[in-house]
């Protein structure tokens, strides 16, 4: 028997920090994220051939083992990109551990849910918008609060879909970024009270429902403004979150971006620019490639979780 799963990663528009339990529980968090067509794939193979082993007496004639299983991960996309991949990898796991997929969105929260928990079982610091995205895809509202995560679906058309496509670059900055430590920084600096970590995290959560709305009307000539937001905030929450390096890139493409923002806990990895045009936007990704940064090209994808059985 083959199982196979595929879960997509996500990139994070806003609110980005407020899903984390420190701030979520007590005030209530909100992040708009949407799935794109880069993928965690798992496979498991039960009944898989196994290797020979001289002399066993559970090798049968073909020195196989009918009895073994094999399990696999692969992704394309780059470590440490804070597009979600070990949170879309813990989403496969468990669905490959389940053998199906997940029938409604109820149980599509469900296993995102106990991603996250086996996260923090692990002692891993982070939020659960990763989770909830790769189970859910599309584009989504997420809610957070102590007892309860809410996955508001927005409304966005195929066609809005494809003129927001054609505005946005990703690129990956080479420079991976371990999110732990970042966290460490960010909630040590919101422990102690500390006014600029605490005002942005509240900017953060509400700039959420500025993204909904931006992308229910289709008002992309603000949507520039609102990741250079987000851009900011992060860098009010702690100096990590951005450097040399990302700042560079930034540099690089201003005259054709109308704002951007460093994807998941920022600090390096995977960076989202929006241009006002098709025509700027291909000028901003011949622009990395010209100075060796790698362009990821993508389509958002609004399918979530997948698992197939054969055999």
């Amino acid at each position: 028997m083959i199982i196979e799963s595929r879960a997509p990663v996500r990139i994070d528009f806003a609110g980005a920090w407020t899903d984390v339990p420190y701030f979520s529980h007590p005030f209530g968090g909100a992040t708009v994220n949407a799935a794109i067509d880069r993928y965690v794939t798992g496979r498991t193979v039960v009944g898989a051939p196994g290797e020979e082993k001289s002399g066993s007496k559970n090798d049968n004639a073909e020195g196989e083992n009918s009895e073994g299983v094999s399990v696999t991960y692969q992704t394309d996309v780059p470590a440490g990109s804070g597009l979600g991949t070990s949170s879309a990898l813990n989403v496969v796991w468990l669905s490959l551990a389940a053998a199906r997929s997940p029938q409604n969105s109820l149980e599509r929260s469900r296993i995102a849910e106990q991603a996250y928990q086996v996260e923090t079982v692990l002692g891993i610091i982070g939020g659960k918008q990763d989770h909830y995205a790769a189970a859910h895809g599309g584009f989504h509202l997420y809610e957070f609060e102590e007892k309860e995560v809410r996955a508001i679906p927005i409304g966005i058309d195929a066609s809005r879909i494809a003129e927001l496509e054609g505005l946005l670059t990703l690129c990956y900055s080479g420079q991976a970024r371990h999110s732990s430590n970042l966290h460490q920084n960010v909630w040590g600096g919101f422990r102690a009270g500390r006014r600029e970590v605490v005002d942005s995290l509240f900017q953060l959560r509400d700039s959420a429902y500025i993204a909904r709305e931006i992308l229910e009307s289709g008002s992309f000539d603000r949507f520039g403004a609102l990741l250079s937001s987000q851009h900011k905030c992060a860098q009010q929450l702690d100096a990590s979150l951005s450097n040399e390096l990302v700042e560079g890139i930034f540099d690089s493409v201003k005259n054709n971006i109308s704002g951007g923002k460093c994807c998941g806990a920022g600090g390096g990895g995977c960076i989202l620019f929006c241009s006002d045009s098709p025509q700027k936007q291909k000028l901003v990704a011949q622009t990395l490639r010209d100075s060796g940064v790698r362009v990821i090209p993508f389509r958002f994808a609004m399918e979530g979780l997948t698992v197939t059985m054969s055999g």
